[in-house]
C-alpha cells in the first residue's frame, strides 16, 4: 500500500475521531431535565415510578432518548416540581404526558405559578420540548394554560389510531423538509392528539390539515410540541415496529435540534 494512500485512510480515521470528540465535548455542559412531577405514574408491582423516565428501561421508558442525549456528551436528571432553581439548573426541559386521575389519584397539575416561571425561563432562552398523549390519556385542561403561552393548545382527540400490529396505520410520509426529518422518509405515530397554533407558533407536520408537531422560537428559547409520547423504547427502534420505520433517526434530529437551540449557562 502507498504511502500516499496509508496518508489518506489515518487523516479519515481522525478526522472521524475528531469529529466524534468534538460532538461529544460540544454539548459536555448541557443538562436535560425530564419531568416527574407532573407524569408520575407509580408502578404497581414495585411501588416505583416508571413510565417515560430515563430510568425505565423496559417499553414503557425513555431509556434509549437517554442513551442518544448522553451518547452527545450531556449529562440527563430527573425532574421534581420545577422552579427557578431548579430550571436555571437545566438546559432542556422535557415534559411528557401529565397524568391523569385514572394515572395519578393525586396528579400533581400544572399551576399558575409553575406556568409563570417556565415561561419566563424559556423566554430567557431555555429550551422545552412537551410530548403530551391522545385524548383519553392526558391531562390538558392545566397543560394547555401553558401551551397557551406558547401560541399552542392540544385537543381532546385521538388521531393515527392503530389496530394490533397493523402498524401502517401510524405511518406518517409525507414529511417537510425540516431538521427532525433530515435523512427520515418513514416514522411511526401512534394515538395522536393535534394542535392549535397562533401567533409565532408554526407547525411542523400537517396531515389531512391537522398539526401533529409544532414549534415556536420564544423570546431567546424554544419549544417544540407534539401530542404523543412518541419516540419511547417500545417505538424508537425495531423491536416491534418494521424496519420501514425510522423514529431512531428522527429522535436522534431532534435531540440535535434541541441541543442546537441550548445556550451554555
Amino acid at each position: 500500500m502507498g504511502k500516499s494512500k496509508v496518508f489518506k485512510m489515518n487523516f479519515l480515521f481522525f478526522s472521524i475521531i475528531l469529529s466524534v470528540f468534538i460532538e461529544h465535548n460540544l454539548y459536555s455542559q448541557q443538562v436535560i431535565g425530564l419531568d416527574n412531577w407532573y407524569n408520575h405514574e407509580i408502578n404497581a408491582k414495585t411501588g416505583k415510578p416508571y413510565h417515560y423516565l430515563w430510568t425505565d428501561t423496559a417499553f414503557s421508558g425513555y431509556s434509549r432518548w437517554g442513551n442518544i442525549f448522553t451518547g452527545r456528551g450531556t449529562k440527563i436528571t430527573t425532574l421534581g416540581r420545577p422552579d427557578a432553581g431548579v430550571l436555571n439548573k437545566i438546559n432542556i426541559y422535557i415534559i411528557v404526558d401529565p397524568d391523569t386521575t385514572t394515572e395519578n389519584p393525586s396528579p400533581n397539575y400544572l399551576m399558575p405559578e409553575d406556568i409563570a416561571c417556565i415561561k419566563r425561563w424559556v423566554e430567557d432562552g431555555g429550551v422545552i420540548a412537551i410530548l403530551a398523549n391522545d385524548g383519553p390519556n392526558c391531562e390538558f385542561t392545566h397543560l394547555n394554560e401553558l401551551m397557551k403561552q406558547f401560541g399552542m393548545t392540544f385537543n381532546h382527540v385521538t388521531l393515527h389510531p392503530v389496530t394490533g400490529t397493523n402498524f401502517e396505520m401510524g405511518a406518517s410520509t409525507n414529511l417537510p423538509d425540516h431538521p427532525i426529518f433530515r435523512g427520515v422518509t418513514k416514522i411511526y405515530i401512534k394515538e395522536v392528539s393535534d394542535i392549535n397554533i397562533l401567533g409565532n407558533a408554526k407547525s411542523i407536520l400537517t396531515e389531512k390539515g391537522k398539526v401533529l408537531m409544532a414549534e415556536n422560537k420564544f423570546g431567546k428559547g424554544y419549544v417544540f410540541a407534539i401530542g404523543d409520547p412518541w419516540i419511547y423504547n417500545e417505538y424508537i427502534d425495531h423491536d416491534r415496529l418494521p424496519e420501514s420505520f425510522e423514529n431512531r433517526k428522527a429522535a436522534e434530529n431532534l435531540t440535535d435540534l434541541l441541543l442546537g437551540y441550548t445556550k451554555k449557562k
